[in-house]
């Protein structure tokens, strides 16, 4: 599923983000959405989260 759009990431979802220090390579980081960080209904990079572990990126991949 696209993580470009708002509606379509759930907290407690399952997602691969791009973390910031990765935004180079493309390394995407497996996680669960405890929180959303974006506040506008779409973005073109991914909507920003912040995973359980507390890492901050953005979605590249809803699993």
């Amino acid at each position: 599923m696209n993580g470009q759009n708002r509606s379509n990431v759930k907290i407690g979802a399952t997602v691969k983000i791009v973390l910031k220090a990765d935004q180079r390579t493309g390394k995407l980081t497996e996680g669960t959405v405890k929180k959303i960080l974006t506040n506008s209904p779409t973005h073109p990079h991914g909507i920003k989260v912040m995973l359980d572990d507390g890492q901050v990126g953005r979605i590249q991949e809803i699993l």
